[in-house]
């Protein structure tokens, strides 16, 4: 699809109940009622606190996707995304989706981490992380997945994740909106058949997304851990594609990165169905850069502290209140910073910084909600867009 019918396609079919960054079962739960009368939906399981695990299945091809989201219950907006995918799956009047549910049948986990999506924490109810079980097994939820996997043998797997705001698309002051990764079988990462497929679909994503966000996508490193999911379905012969939703330009709430990510969902889909995946063309994907790590949300720069001048950095710690989560700002470096960006930078001009509550030291570890530049009173607050 062009650039145009993309964008019409997501303002026609995004999910508009869903939003924010909290996604629990308690927001899905009622979509999935309503899905249920068009498409297969079914539990396959239960989580360590036994919360329902849903398998969705919808199209009858022998090309097999399978797609999960929230392995960790924190990176919600690929959730979010899944959700306008299947609005834009399940629209009987909508006839390009006749190639492709004949083409494929897509199976969806839009919750493997019910608990850690209700705590809004990347660990499940034990505080185990689930992306680095796949050869133990030893939570409910591992085993699920790894009995899906088995069941359904895929010919891919969309491992969908979310990341933090320090990216870079390369060593660059463009934020890595979007990052993708084809993961490493072995140590050696060797680029094996399988993945070769998965960087082909994936070249085809980043080319799809450069019309919306020129080099503003990553490449996620791909040192080998046999105990990742990825990892694990590589030295398996499965292609698998890991996605990483990441920052826009004071998106905080990743609305507008949930529609690349829908974007990139819909273009992978739409190849999958229409072409015979080799993995001939993987070598574009070694086009798109792997991520660097450049920048902090907010960097004070060149400012007066203790006599000495610095530059500061402070990072938004994600904590739930009330069912929403509050972007609480933390001072994490005080030193030279010039070779970093901030997503907000405020200019100091070699004056004084003081924290508005003089209780408040400006250290490393401690909050920084408002501050002084001399005697002008500067907020940290998020800007929504």
């Amino acid at each position: 699809m062009n650039h145009k019918k993309l964008e019409d396609c997501f303002k026609r079919y995004k999910e508009t109940s869903l939003h924010g960054r909290y996604i629990c079962l308690d927001h899905i739960t009622p979509l999935l009622d309503k899905l249920s009368s068009k498409i297969d939906i079914r539990p396959i399981g239960n989580s360590e606190n036994n919360e329902p695990i849903y398998l969705i299945k919808i199209g009858t091809g022998r090309k097999k996707l399978l797609l999960w989201s929230q392995m960790h219950g924190n990176e919600s907006t690929t959730t979010k995304a899944l959700f306008d995918l299947l609005n834009f799956l399940t629209d009987s009047q909508n006839l390009e989706l006749n190639n492709l549910l004949d083409s494929c049948t897509i199976y969806i986990v839009p919750i493997l981490s019910p608990d850690g999506a209700r705590l809004y924490t990347r660990l499940n109810y034990n505080k185990v992380d689930l992306n680095r079980d796949a050869q133990d097994k030893t939570q409910k939820e591992s085993n699920v997945l790894n009995n899906l996997i088995v069941d359904i043998q895929p010919d891919f797997a969309f491992n969908l994740h979310g990341q933090r705001t320090i990216f870079s698309a390369g060593e660059t002051n463009l934020s890595a909106t979007v990052s993708f990764l084809s993961p490493a079988g072995d140590a050696e990462r060797t680029i094996t058949p399988s993945r070769k497929k998965s960087m082909e679909v994936i070249a085809k994503m980043n080319q799809a997304l450069q019309q919306f966000i020129p080099n503003q996508v990553g490449r996620y490193d791909d040192g080998f851990n046999i105990n990742c999911v990825g990892d694990t379905l590589e030295h398996q012969g499965i292609p698998a594609i890991l996605f990483e939703a990441g920052h826009f330009a004071q998106d905080y709430d990743r609305e507008q990165t949930r529609e690349y990510i829908f974007y990139a969902l819909v273009a992978s889909i739409t190849y999958i169905a229409n072409t015979t995946v080799t993995g001939d063309g993987y070598k574009d994907y070694f086009l798109i850069p792997e991520n660097g790590k450049c920048f902090f949300d907010i960097i004070i720069r060149d400012v007066i502290l203790d006599g000495k001048n610095v530059d500061i950095a402070i990072q938004f710690k994600e904590e739930l209140s009330e069912n929403a989560v509050k972007f609480v700002p933390k001072i994490v470096k005080i030193e030279d910073l010039r070779k970093f960006y901030g997503h907000r930078e405020i200019l100091g001009k070699k004056r004084v910084i003081s924290s508005e509550n003089v209780r408040n030291m400006i250290v490393p570890n401690s909050e920084l909600l408002k501050f002084y530049l001399d005697s002008e009173l500067f907020s940290i607050e998020l800007t929504k867009r």
